[in-house]
């Protein structure tokens, strides 16, 4: 017998995979199958984070994720994690300026507890003012630790309080120390009141799951809660800027370093959507690899600079920085890395970027996303990131697309609208001379 001619299976691409729906009470859901493994992981997303702070308390959205381990009525205090462990999971929890997330990563059986645990915490969360008191100074440690005893990042904290003049991005995520020495039970408490609710949250699960099965078990669990009235909010914008700002930190450390950030719209604040992908482009040239501009010319060819660097992360609430960085080679000043960095913004003010360089940056990216979703938790990151900005996961599905559309031309023009001094803000990180011992 001839054996029968088959047409192969055609995979299912993400998007194909990927299902959304809305609970009555506002909660969204966004469930991605990925049955290469018997796992899956869910998080749930606030839409709240650093950025929404009022001066004064600022690092609450950051306490608050510590205190949501502290039990429930059903769950005591300690006791959520090692249920979680105890069924071979993970768990963890993040803040961010434009949000705040708890995942679990467990097999794929367990997502009823992990489903019911979040549910639970969403609205009855207690908080005993012993573990706060306790839970304050763990994270008034953990902020020395990061920031106020690293020269570097400290530096990079009072850059970016000097870049942002009036957004919420002002702030540190964790908060500044003074805030956290006075911030208080009652404005954790109320922090949760106004931002935990079911229709300021997004449920993302990823993994091997049926989709269908998930919305079921998300009605069954979240359902019953209600929507609450939220406070308006609009993305953080900066004022005009009226000058260039500079400010030098001189701490000790082992070597300078410079931060130059340029006030720039973000993807939702852009007159035109095609700019940030532009500034994306932009970033690429300058610092993708070892054959981008400032590697190339700056570390290996002039040997001005030990390391630096180019980003632009565009996928924000609000305006955003696009951000240059160096460290000075033993030969040369952070003068010298200024100069060769406004240099190289400067070729791409005047000269049009070569083809091949933008061939280069779209394969970077492309082959990123295509390793991103290796990871069922990438995939599930990127999809909530996303929807805590107010946008669509579908436009990672085109974001590729969109680069490979700019222009050369789009380029050059970005580079003049953005990149100009006005906008400009620099911080030196300046070693502080260590006085002989007497």
């Amino acid at each position: 017998m001839t054996p029968a001619l088959t047409t192969p299976h055609k995979k299912a691409t993400p998007a194909e995979r990927t299902f959304s729906h809305t609970l009555d009470n506002g909660l969204t859901i966004i469930v991605r199958e990925d049955n290469r493994a018997p796992v899956m992981v869910s998080q749930v997303w606030y839409r709240v984070g650093s950025s929404y702070e009022p001066v004064g308390t600022t690092g609450v959205s950051h306490v608050l994720e510590h205190m949501m381990f502290k039990g429930t009525h059903k769950v005591p205090t300690g006791e959520f994690s090692k249920l979680i462990a105890s069924y071979g999971g993970t768990e963890n929890a993040f803040t961010s300026y434009d949000f705040t997330g708890y995942y679990q990563m467990m097999n794929a059986n367990n997502l009823p507890l992990s489903l019911e645990l979040e549910a639970d915490r969403m609205v009855n969360a207690i908080f005993p003012k012993d573990e706060f008191v306790k839970e304050i100074e763990v994270v008034k440690e953990e902020r020395r630790l990061r920031t106020d005893d690293n020269p570097n990042a400290l530096t990079y904290e009072r850059f970016l309080s000097a870049a942002y003049v009036s957004s919420g991005y002002h702030n540190p995520v964790i908060g500044w120390m003074h805030d956290l020495d006075n911030l208080t039970y009652k404005d954790a408490l109320d922090w949760y009141h106004t931002w935990y609710a079911p229709n300021n949250a997004t449920l993302v699960v990823v993994g091997d799951v049926d989709h269908d099965n998930v919305f079921a078990l998300a009605k069954r669990y979240f359902g019953p809660i209600a929507a609450k009235t939220l406070p308006k909010v609009t993305p953080p914008q900066e004022a005009p800027s009226l000058g260039e700002r500079r400010i030098e930190v001189e701490l000790t450390a082992k070597v300078p370093a410079i931060y130059i950030g340029y006030n720039v719209p973000g993807i939702n604040t852009a007159k035109e959507e095609w700019e940030v992908y532009a500034l994306r482009m932009l970033a690429g040239v300058l610092d993708g690899g070892y054959s981008a501009r400032i590697e190339t010319e700056l570390v290996r060819k002039l040997q001005i600079t030990a390391s630096a660097g180019a980003s632009y992360g565009g996928f924000s609430r609000g305006d955003t920085l696009f951000y240059l960085s160096g460290v000075p080679t033993q030969n040369h000043t952070i003068l010298d890395v200024e100069n060769a960095l406004m240099e190289q913004l400067q070729r791409l003010k005047i000269k049009l970027a070569k083809p091949e360089e933008l061939a280069r940056v779209q394969a970077q990216v492309i082959s990123g996303m295509i390793y991103q979703q290796d990871s069922i938790s990438s995939q599930a990151n990127q999809i909530g990131r996303m929807a805590s900005i107010g946008r669509s996961w579908r436009e990672m599905e085109v974001f590729a697309d969109r680069l490979k559309a700019i222009t050369p031309e789009q380029i050059r023009q970005v580079a003049n609208r953005y990149l100009v001094s006005s906008r400009k803000t620099v911080a030196i990180l300046k070693p502080k001379e260590i006085e002989p011992k007497s």
